[in-house]
Protein backbone atom coordinates (compact mmCIF):
# COMPACT_ATOMS: atom_id res chain seq x y z
CA UNK A 1 0.00 0.00 0.00
CA UNK A 2 1.65 3.44 -0.73
CA UNK A 3 1.99 6.22 1.79
CA UNK A 4 -0.61 8.81 1.82
CA UNK A 5 0.41 11.84 -0.10
CA UNK A 6 -0.71 15.46 1.96
CA UNK A 7 -0.45 18.60 0.19
CA UNK A 8 2.21 21.23 1.70
CA UNK A 9 -0.35 23.09 3.42
CA UNK A 10 -2.00 20.00 4.88
CA UNK A 11 1.62 19.17 6.06
CA UNK A 12 1.66 22.36 7.92
CA UNK A 13 -1.80 22.16 10.03
CA UNK A 14 -0.87 18.51 10.97
CA UNK A 15 2.91 19.95 11.90
CA UNK A 16 1.06 22.36 14.20
CA UNK A 17 -1.69 20.04 15.43
CA UNK A 18 1.35 17.59 16.49
CA UNK A 19 3.69 20.55 17.89
CA UNK A 20 2.04 19.72 21.22
CA UNK A 21 2.03 15.65 21.50
CA UNK A 22 4.41 13.56 23.02
CA UNK A 23 5.78 10.37 21.83
CA UNK A 24 3.78 7.58 22.06
CA UNK A 25 6.17 4.77 20.78
CA UNK A 26 9.98 4.44 21.11
CA UNK A 27 11.85 2.59 18.35
CA UNK A 28 15.00 1.27 20.75
CA UNK A 29 17.91 -0.80 19.55
CA UNK A 30 16.39 -3.50 17.95
CA UNK A 31 15.03 -1.35 15.61
CA UNK A 32 12.18 -2.09 13.44
CA UNK A 33 10.66 -5.06 14.74
CA UNK A 34 7.15 -6.49 14.38
CA UNK A 35 6.25 -5.96 17.52
CA UNK A 36 6.80 -1.86 17.32
CA UNK A 37 4.87 -1.76 13.98
CA UNK A 38 1.65 -3.48 15.55
CA UNK A 39 2.22 -1.09 18.38
CA UNK A 40 2.58 2.18 15.72
CA UNK A 41 -0.20 0.27 14.05
CA UNK A 42 -2.49 0.38 16.94
CA UNK A 43 -1.40 3.64 18.35
CA UNK A 44 -2.77 5.04 14.27
CA UNK A 45 -6.02 3.55 14.74
CA UNK A 46 -6.55 5.06 18.36
CA UNK A 47 -5.06 8.73 17.82
CA UNK A 48 -4.58 9.38 14.29
CA UNK A 49 -2.21 11.81 14.33
CA UNK A 50 1.47 10.52 16.66
CA UNK A 51 4.79 11.20 17.36
CA UNK A 52 7.49 7.79 17.05
CA UNK A 53 10.53 8.71 18.88
CA UNK A 54 13.81 6.35 17.55
CA UNK A 55 16.83 6.07 19.72
CA UNK A 56 19.23 5.38 17.05
CA UNK A 57 21.74 7.76 16.26
CA UNK A 58 22.02 7.53 12.69
CA UNK A 59 20.12 10.00 10.40
CA UNK A 60 19.57 7.32 7.99
CA UNK A 61 18.26 4.70 10.02
CA UNK A 62 15.88 7.17 11.12
CA UNK A 63 14.82 8.16 7.62
CA UNK A 64 14.44 4.90 6.65
CA UNK A 65 12.00 3.75 9.62
CA UNK A 66 10.05 6.68 8.64
CA UNK A 67 9.42 5.48 5.17
CA UNK A 68 8.91 1.85 6.24
CA UNK A 69 6.08 2.96 8.53
CA UNK A 70 4.63 5.10 6.03
CA UNK A 71 4.28 2.15 3.48
CA UNK A 72 3.63 -0.70 5.50
CA UNK A 73 1.02 1.51 7.62
CA UNK A 74 -0.57 3.37 4.58
CA UNK A 75 0.22 6.29 7.12
CA UNK A 76 1.30 9.63 5.45
CA UNK A 77 4.87 10.94 6.82
CA UNK A 78 4.36 14.53 8.33
CA UNK A 79 7.96 15.36 10.23
CA UNK A 80 11.25 14.09 10.82
CA UNK A 81 12.85 16.43 13.69
CA UNK A 82 16.02 15.26 15.55
CA UNK A 83 14.96 11.88 16.45
CA UNK A 84 11.27 12.47 16.36
CA UNK A 85 8.77 11.06 13.53
CA UNK A 86 5.37 12.47 13.21
CA UNK A 87 3.13 9.97 11.14
CA UNK A 88 -0.63 10.63 9.97
CA UNK A 89 -3.33 8.01 9.38
CA UNK A 90 -7.09 9.06 9.49
CA UNK A 91 -9.01 7.00 12.36
CA UNK A 92 -10.86 4.49 10.92
CA UNK A 93 -14.95 4.47 11.40
CA UNK A 94 -16.01 2.49 13.85
CA UNK A 95 -18.71 -0.32 12.04
CA UNK A 96 -22.65 -0.06 13.11
CA UNK A 97 -22.15 -2.74 15.37
CA UNK A 98 -19.59 -2.05 17.37
CA UNK A 99 -21.68 1.11 18.57
CA UNK A 100 -25.11 -1.11 19.05
CA UNK A 101 -23.13 -3.43 21.13
CA UNK A 102 -21.80 -0.78 23.64
CA UNK A 103 -24.29 0.28 26.57
CA UNK A 104 -23.82 3.43 28.07
CA UNK A 105 -21.53 2.77 31.32
CA UNK A 106 -22.01 4.89 34.78
CA UNK A 107 -20.80 8.30 34.78
CA UNK A 108 -19.71 10.49 37.31
CA UNK A 109 -21.13 14.05 37.94
CA UNK A 110 -20.43 16.99 39.87
CA UNK A 111 -23.24 18.09 41.61
CA UNK A 112 -23.18 22.18 43.44
CA UNK A 113 -25.02 22.76 46.66
CA UNK A 114 -25.54 26.36 47.32
CA UNK A 115 -25.35 27.57 51.18
CA UNK A 116 -29.18 29.15 52.19
CA UNK A 117 -27.25 31.65 53.71
CA UNK A 118 -25.29 32.60 50.89
CA UNK A 119 -21.75 33.32 53.03
CA UNK A 120 -20.10 30.06 52.34
CA UNK A 121 -18.67 28.50 49.45
CA UNK A 122 -20.91 25.77 47.23
CA UNK A 123 -20.52 22.34 48.54
CA UNK A 124 -18.98 20.07 45.53
CA UNK A 125 -20.48 16.47 45.45
CA UNK A 126 -19.30 14.31 43.22
CA UNK A 127 -22.34 11.39 42.22
CA UNK A 128 -22.02 8.32 40.11
CA UNK A 129 -24.72 7.94 37.95
CA UNK A 130 -25.93 4.22 36.53
CA UNK A 131 -27.77 3.57 33.56
CA UNK A 132 -31.22 3.76 35.51
CA UNK A 133 -30.63 6.60 37.13
CA UNK A 134 -31.04 10.47 36.84
CA UNK A 135 -30.28 13.49 38.64
CA UNK A 136 -33.52 15.57 39.95
CA UNK A 137 -33.59 19.31 40.48
CA UNK A 138 -32.80 19.58 43.64
CA UNK A 139 -29.16 17.46 43.05
CA UNK A 140 -30.98 13.98 44.28
CA UNK A 141 -30.80 10.81 42.12
CA UNK A 142 -33.67 8.54 41.70
CA UNK A 143 -34.74 5.66 39.40
CA UNK A 144 -35.08 6.90 35.32
CA UNK A 145 -37.81 3.87 35.45
CA UNK A 146 -40.04 2.49 38.21
CA UNK A 147 -38.83 -0.88 39.79
CA UNK A 148 -41.29 -3.60 38.42
CA UNK A 149 -42.86 -5.34 40.88
CA UNK A 150 -44.82 -8.17 40.59
CA UNK A 151 -48.42 -8.94 40.19
CA UNK A 152 -48.92 -10.52 43.59
CA UNK A 153 -47.51 -7.68 45.50
CA UNK A 154 -49.19 -5.06 43.70
CA UNK A 155 -52.62 -6.89 44.28
CA UNK A 156 -51.73 -7.20 48.12
CA UNK A 157 -50.86 -3.67 48.55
Amino acid sequence: MPAIQLTPSERKEKRADAHHLDPVVMIGGDGLTPAVVKEVDAALNAHGLIKVRVLSDERETREEALATLSERLNAAPIQHIGKLLVLWRPIPEKTREEREDRKPGPKVVKVLKFSKSGNHRPQVKKIKVLGNQRIAAGGTLKRAKKRQTSVKKSAMD
